[in-house]
């Protein structure tokens, strides 16, 4: 049986504590560029690259042959950046309760911890640094401080790749960061339909859908997934058994 090596959560959610902040700044957006969608549809796009959220209903609105499709997207997109930035700079963040306490199981049995989400660099920089969490890493986002001083050993954002969830490759991205070359060995826990696909199509040893987000059981239940909780700590006993 494969011991895992790697456990890469979600941030907004999952790890980040989210009363729908996100969707409120989505909506807000929305609203302000005079789009028309439901709060149901924004749920649904919960995890994905936030342009990419834009490039979507705005195909939807207008199609992106329309002559002033890429304007609309990035007036949209960038009044959304500005009050999301704005949100987590004035009011900070919080892990969920039991987070730290996973991560610090992590640290003593010798699994990396990596950080992924629909974020842009921009914005997560905002939120790591108000949790303390980016103590340690350097300017690739990777810690390579081997005395145990540090929260995570990575940080991945939709930015840093090509293409964001429901694509694995923010998954692949940090396994490459921290030194890991089989799926086999990783564990990944979100809380949205995209987490549980991009977990999917990386092949990970194991995946989780984390109940207590955005979105609820009968919503992740249909979704490829092996196990799904209700607070972050089910996680350590899930890698117990996997490492026995």
């Amino acid at each position: 049986m494969s011991k895992i090596k790697l456990a890469i959560f979600d941030m907004a959610g999952t790890t980040v504590q989210d009363n729908r902040e996100v969707e409120k700044c989505f909506y807000e957006a929305i609203v302000a560029t005079n789009l028309s969608i439901s709060s149901e549809k924004i749920n649904s796009m919960m995890g994905w690259s936030k342009i990419l959220v834009f490039e979507t209903i705005w195909k939807e609105e207008i199609g992106e042959s329309h002559p002033y499709y890429q304007n609309k997207v990035q007036e949209s997109y960038q009044y959304f950046c500005k009050i999301l930035e704005d949100h987590y700079r004035a009011r900070g963040a919080k892990p969920y309760e039991g987070v730290l306490d996973v991560f610090e199981f992590c640290r003593s049995n010798d699994i990396k911890v990596a950080l992924t989400t629909g974020f842009y660099r921009k914005v997560t920089d905002i939120i790591l640094n108000k949790l303390g969490w980016d103590n340690g890493l350097n300017s690739d986002y990777v810690n390579l401080d081997k005395t145990g001083n540090h929260i995570i050993n990575c940080s991945v954002t939709s930015s840093d790749v090509i293409n964001g969830r429901p694509s694995p490759e923010m998954i692949h991205l940090a396994m490459q960061k921290c030194g890991i070359s089989d799926s086999k060995e990783v564990i990944n826990l979100g809380d949205t339909p995209s987490d549980l696909q991009s977990g999917y199509s990386a092949n990970v040893y194991c995946n989780v859908g984390s109940l207590y987000g955005s979105h609820n059981q009968q919503e992740l239940s249909v979704l490829p997934h092996d196990k799904l909780i209700k607070e972050p700590k089910e996680i350590i006993e899930i890698i117990q058994h996997i490492n026995l």
